[in-house]
Order: C-alpha cells, then sequence, then structure tokens
C-alpha cells in the first residue's frame, strides 16, 4: 500500500494523534481530579463533579491503552528502551492511575465526611501524579535521556527516578499541570451549573493564563538551553531498524531547526501559545463547548510542539546520541506497519463513533437535583 519510509510518517503521526487523544480525552478526567478538593465545597458539589466523569473516564483511558499499544507494536525498540528506563516512573503513574476507580466505587459507600474527604484527596493524587510524570517525561525527551545500547543492543541506563526530576523537566510538569488543571475547569463549566460552573470558570482563567506564561517559560527556556540533536550520518528513511547504524550529535539549537525546515509548522507552537489565551478571553461567554473545543485544541498545539520539535527522534540519548532512537531506525517491520494501519483503519473510526455516541447520550449538565434524586445509583 505504502512504501516503507511512508509507513513510518504515517505511523509518527498516528502516535501523535493517539497522544493528543489521551491528553484531551482523558486530560481534563485528571484535571477535574485536581480540581475537586477545591470547586466542590460541599458532599453534594463533590458528588456533582465526580459524576460529570464518572459515565466516561474509563473509555477516556482506552486512548492511554490505545498509545502504548501502538507504540508496543510500531516501535518495539521504544517501546522496550522508555518502559525499561521510566519503569519506576510507569509504576508511579499506574499507582495513582489505581486510585481512580478505587475512588470512584469506594467513596460513597459510606457516609462519614473524614471517609468521603481522604477519597477526595485520593482522587487528587490520582490527577496530579500522573499529569506530573508525563509533563516531567516529555522534558526529560526534549533534554535527552542518559542511555545507550551495546552491540547487542541491550540498552543501559545512567540515571533513575529522582534523576528525572530536574528543574527543565519539572518544568514542563508544571505546564503539564496547569494545561490540565485549565481543559479540567472548562469540561466542568460545561458540565455543571450554579456555583460549581463559576467557580470553575473563574479557574479557568487564571489557570489559562498559567499555562500560556509557562509554555512561553519552557520554549524560551529550550531556545537558550543548548538542547538538541542531529543525525549526521545514516539512519535512511527507507532502511531496515538500527538504532546504531547512524551516527548522531548534540547540537545546540537542533529542536528548533524544524521550524526553519516546514515554516507551516510554527503554526504548532503559535496554537499551544494562543489558546489558553483564548480561553482566559473567552470564559464568561455562555457557550462553553466553544472554549472546550479551544482548550483542546491547545492541548494538540502543545503535544503537536514536541513532535515537530523532536523529529526524527522519538528517544535521544544524552551520553550516547548515537543510540537514540529515530523514526527511521527503530520502527517494526513493513508488513507488521502495514497490517497494523488496516486495523486502525477499520477500528478508530469504530472508537471515535461510539465514544461520539456516549457523549450524546451523556450530554447535558450535571446537578445538585439530580444527585439528590439519585443518592443511592450516582458515584
Amino acid at each position: 500500500m505504502f512504501d516503507y519510509e511512508t509507513l513510518k510518517v504515517i505511523w509518527w503521526l498516528l502516535l501523535g494523534t493517539l497522544l493528543i487523544g489521551f491528553a484531551i480525552m482523558d486530560g481534563f478526567d485528571l484535571g477535574v481530579g485536581m480540581l475537586l478538593p477545591f470547586v466542590g465545597r460541599s458532599d453534594t458539589e463533590r458528588r456533582v463533579i465526580i459524576n460529570t466523569i464518572g459515565p466516561v473516564w474509563e473509555g477516556n483511558q482506552v486512548w492511554l491503552i490505545l498509545g502504548a499499544g501502538a507504540i508496543f507494536a510500531a516501535w518495539p525498540a521504544l517501546y522496550a528502551a522508555s518502559f525499561s528506563g521510566f519503569y519506576l516512573a510507569m509504576l508511579l503513574v499506574l499507582a495513582a492511575l489505581i486510585l481512580r476507580p478505587v475512588g470512584f466505587k469506594f467513596r460513597s459507600k459510606m457516609p462519614g465526611a473524614r471517609w468521603r474527604t481522604n477519597w477526595d484527596w485520593a482522587l487528587f493524587v490520582g490527577g496530579l501524579v500522573p499529569t506530573l510524570v508525563f509533563g516531567v517525561a516529555m522534558g526529560n525527551l526534549l533534554e535527552g535521556v542518559p542511555f545507550n545500547f551495546d552491540s547487542e543492543l541491550r540498552a543501559t541506563y545512567a540515571f533513575g527516578l529522582f534523576d528525572l526530576l530536574n528543574p527543565f523537566a519539572l518544568l514542563c510538569g508544571v505546564v503539564s499541570i496547569a494545561m490540565l488543571v485549565t481543559h479540567g475547569a472548562v469540561y466542568l463549566s460545561v458540565k455543571t451549573d450554579g456555583a460549581v460552573a463559576q467557580r470553575a470558570r473563574t479557574i479557568s482563567r487564571f489557570a489559562a493564563i498559567a499555562w500560556f506564561l509557562l509554555f512561553s517559560i519552557t520554549g524560551i527556556w529550550l531556545w537558550y538551553g543548548h538542547f538538541g540533536f542531529v543525525i549526521t550520518a545514516g539512519a535512511l528513511p527507507g532502511g531496515q531498524s538500527d538504532p546504531l547504524a547512524k551516527t548522531a550529535i548534540a547540537q545546540s539549537g537542533a529542536w528548533f531547526a524544524n521550524y526553519s525546515r516546514w515554516p507551516a509548522t510554527r503554526l504548532v507552537p503559535s496554537l499551544g501559545l494562543m489558546a489558553p489565551l483564548l480561553v482566559a478571553a473567552l470564559s464568561s461567554i455562555r457557550r462553553r463547548l466553544v472554549v472546550f473545543v479551544v482548550s483542546g485544541l491547545g492541548i494538540a498545539g502543545v503535544i503537536g510542539s514536541m513532535g515537530v520539535s523532536l523529529f526524527p527522534f522519538l528517544l535521544p540519548s544524552s551520553s550516547s546520541p548515537q543510540s537514540s532512537l529515530t523514526v527511521w531506525d527503530a520502527s517494526s517491520s513493513p508488513r507488521t506497519l502495514g497490517i497494523m494501519l488496516i486495523a486502525v483503519i477499520i477500528f478508530l473510526p469504530i472508537i471515535l463513533a461510539y465514544t461520539g455516541w456516549v457523549y450524546r447520550v451523556m450530554r447535558g449538565p450535571v446537578t445538585s437535583a439530580y444527585i439528590e434524586a439519585n443518592r443511592e445509583t450516582s458515584y
């Protein structure tokens, strides 16, 4: 159907699409969890907040599974290196994500205020930790991760969990928090009414401004931080996958080269910068769904900026640039990519159609009156 080089690029685009889909769809779930103890002032209000995401959060996390599955199938070397190198960070994310279903199911099982407050904070942690860790991981990719392959492609890692928590990576983590708090607040302003919706609008305004400022600082830091890698030889776009068949070097400012090579890509970071300003400016309009779409486009801009900056790198190595994994030398075979592409063409529209149907069925705000009328069946 397509040549090997084209299949690699298609799967790079698909991987980006799945990551953006996860950040937009599950991102507001994580944002709502982080906002739960602060936006909800009473038990009923907090139940309203929980029930805005209760029917959809499990479906939204399918995007995370799809993303991990795509990495496993299309980029096995990336899957092996990243899931091994970031093993403790992944376990931390997994532990936090486990808190979410447990919190949803157990919070309303007992009426005690202390019991419910403890689960509210558990849901807060379940939203904060994955958001922070994913942002920190993105920051480390931009800096480069200290690992290398030997002649038999066995990886050696020269970092631990706390090494990942460096200043630039933490800044990226805070950008992630501000971005998803904004997205979650906008979602709450769509799905609730009254005082809860008003508080969510106020938070969305300030969180969006923080998102804009922090993302701007990240770009400035990248510009002056001497980050970037370039391939100097090897890594043929249509060649076989062999990370050690190329040579690469660290080069200051290399992450901005693609924006000069393809000027149209400058629209991507511009979207990541302008969207939060629009969210803040439109925080008082009645058509909140428009603001939600703008927020989602901003998330796409931020993650898209990451992809454009790194391309063709997937996992750069700061200690051994030659060992860096790229789109050209870390992919599966042409047959695997082709078969998986057919599966995506068949099943992705089904997933999108089902998701759209679910949100259509669940449309409309969750109100305090609804919770009071369904106290035994609501979360």
